[in-house]
Formats: C-alpha cells, sequence, structure tokens
C-alpha cells in the first residue's frame, strides 16, 4: 500500500515537474530560430509539432520530427532537444515502397499496405528484430497512424537506407511503411528517443 502511494505521489510530480518545464519554454518563433531550422524544415510544421509538445510535455525534453513533403535524397528527420535548445540528430529516412519513389506521396493506416504513415507517434521500447536494433511506435493519430502496432511500424537501422545509396540511385531505397535510419545512426537515436518520447511525421 505504502509503495502504490509513493508511486502516486511520484507521478504526480513529475507531471507537476513536466507542466512547469513546458510553461518556460519559448514561444515556436523564437525555438525555431535558435534552432536554426529556417532552411531545413518549413515552420508551420515545426510549429505544430513544438505546440503539441508544450501541450503533453513527455519525461525527456526531446521531440523527433518528420518531413515527408522533403524527397529521400534530402535530410528529412531531426531529434531536437528543447531544454538546450539544439538539434541532436539530423538524418535522412526511408519511407514504404507503395508511398512512392523519390517523394513520398501515399500514405496508409491500413495493415500490409507497405505504406508510410503520418500523424503523431509515441516511442516506446526497444527489441531486437530481423533489421537489429528497434524501437516500438504507437500511433496517436486516431484513423491515421493507430494501427502502427498492428502493422509493426517501427524505427530500424537498415543499409539502404544509407545515404551512399543516394549517389548511386537518386534516393534511398525503401522500406515496408518504416522509418528507416542509416545503419551507423539508428541505435543512437533510438537510445536518444525511447521510452516515451513524440515524433510529428508530416507530409
Amino acid at each position: 500500500m505504502f509503495k502504490a502511494i509513493k508511486t502516486i505521489i511520484a507521478l504526480v510530480l513529475l507531471c507537476i515537474s513536466s507542466t512547469a518545464f513546458a510553461a518556460e519554454l519559448p514561444n515556436a518563433h523564437v525555438m525555431y530560430k535558435e534552432l536554426g531550422l529556417a532552411h531545413q524544415v518549413a515552420y508551420n510544421k515545426f510549429e505544430d509539432a513544438y505546440n503539441h509538445f508544450k501541450a503533453h510535455p513527455s519525461q525527456k525534453p526531446i521531440f523527433t520530427l518528420i518531413d515527408y513533403g522533403k524527397p529521400s535524397s534530402q535530410k528529412r528527420f531531426w531529434v531536437i532537444d528543447v531544454h538546450k535548445g539544439k538539434v541532436l540528430y539530423s538524418s535522412y529516412v526511408s519511407h514504404g515502397k507503395n508511398s512512392g519513389s523519390l517523394y513520398a506521396t501515399k500514405f496508409s493506416n491500413r495493415i500490409s499496405s507497405h505504406k508510410t504513415s503520418v500523424g503523431v507517434f509515441r516511442a516506446r521500447e526497444t527489441y531486437y528484430g530481423k533489421h537489429g536494433y528497434s524501437l516500438r511506435l504507437d500511433g496517436l493519430s486516431k484513423g491515421v497512424n493507430d494501427n502502427a502496432r498492428k502493422r509493426a511500424i517501427v524505427i530500424h537501422g537498415a543499409s539502404y537506407a544509407n545515404p551512399k545509396v543516394i549517389s548511386k540511385t537518386g534516393q534511398l531505397g525503401r522500406s515496408w511503411g518504416c522509418p528507416a535510419l542509416p545503419t551507423y545512426l539508428s541505435k543512437s537515436v533510438i537510445n536518444t528517443i525511447k521510452d516515451g518520447t513524440y515524433i510529428y511525421a508530416f507530409a
């Protein structure tokens, strides 16, 4: 009983501290300039992600932004630490093979569609699968990506997501819907964003 009460108190204190932290953050425009994202991602996409993060703070002061409006030949995946006002990672990321070739233009929440999903995700637990060290995602956007678990949409490393592929084909290779990262970066990114941070994927 005493242990349960301690757990409840800890959760309440965490919620209060997270809310207070979010209230202290600068507005989206100030953070956008501080991060130096002006020539990398559209402001409206950053603003939507940042404001959602402020309204729903996670334990870590970190969120991830994916801009599928950009071609796979450009970096379109950013991990952002709002406490430090710093972009921790900027990376290439693959999209689903049925979403398009150079650009992702078709998106789906349907099982076996092999298409990418957009919307808000939450990074959860890690595991080792056929692509090695991987990160499970929960889709939080109802009807848009909430089949992510059933579809096994996860973040993992892949050789076809290596930028060297771009020099040969003009684009990254494609996944079955997962946001696949270069293998040299995937483990570090996964360890940074796992256990509850948000991922915002836009088209």
